[in-house]
């Protein structure tokens, strides 16, 4: 390989505590571990540093892996990336079933294609104003589609996403938490082990819950989250404690209630 080519095969996305992109690092002894569409280990990062749980028993010999692709897209997509990007093609039974490939991208073709384009074409917005243009753009889409795509279809599921953090910058709390409950069944079904996006999601989504006064369900949302995040992220991590703050919070305010 040349130089250049190994490294880009060797190098991690850096993610912040929230799963989004800040950078690349390169972490030569973690590149050892092979690729599965289906892992039994995932990568969490604290600042610079990359922390490996396992997110189910391990028998004793069995090799460690990890998914060098978002698993969310179809079993050809993903194979047409890891072919272009590490040159070689997995043989894991999530490829090999093409389990879930229906749901992803159920709906009408023409509309997930036109959300699938404005999705790749969002840059990460600077200002408000930008933040505006992008949720005006995902409720227009999101209108125009009703009833012709299901929020299971991956690219519905990411326009959601992206109408929740448009929100959440504005602080449109109250629609931030109608987007993202719209998002936790889909999560729930692509990610039904131990993820690190469905933690996350479901923290954020809590987190709603409990602005809007929705003490109840706010703390079920976040044991739900808790459960999942001390496999993926441990219980040292700072996001893990933010966690535990917040679901807290939330049991104080029912003992008064």
């Amino acid at each position: 390989f040349p130089l250049f080519l190994q490294v880009t095969c060797n190098c991690f996305t850096i993610s912040n505590g929230e799963m989004q992109d800040v950078g690349v690092g390169l972490y030569p002894s973690m590149s050892l571990l092979n690729h599965s569409c289906d892992p039994n280990c995932v990568i969490v990062f604290e600042g610079y540093q990359l922390l490996l749980h396992s997110v189910r028993e391990i028998q004793i010999g069995e090799e460690l892996t990890i998914s060098y692709v978002e698993s969310l897209v179809p079993t050809r997509e993903r194979q047409k990336q890891l072919m272009r990007q590490y040159c070689f093609e997995c043989d894991c039974p999530l490829c090999q079933n093409q389990e879930k490939d229906a749901e992803k991208l159920a709906g009408e073709e023409h509309a997930w294609k036109e959300v699938k384009d404005a999705v790749n074409e969002v840059r990460y917005p600077k200002s408000k104003e930008e933040w505006k243009h992008v949720l005006a753009r995902c409720q227009n889409l999101l209108r125009s589609h009703k009833g012709h795509l299901p929020d299971t279809n991956i690219y519905q599921l990411k326009m959601l996403d992206c109408a929740m953090d448009a929100c959440i910058n504005l602080e449109s709390w109250e629609e931030a938490l109608y987007y993202g409950s719209r998002t936790l069944e889909p999560y729930r079904l692509y990610y039904p082990g131990f993820h690190p996006l469905r933690a996350v999601q479901l923290m954020r989504v809590g987190k709603l819950q409990y602005s809007q006064g929705m003490v109840p369900q706010a703390l079920e949302t976040l044991k739900q989250a808790y459960n999942i995040m001390k496999v993926t992220h441990g219980t040292d991590h700072s996001l893990m404690k933010a966690l535990m703050d917040i679901k807290e919070e939330c049991e104080a305010m029912m003992r008064i209630q």
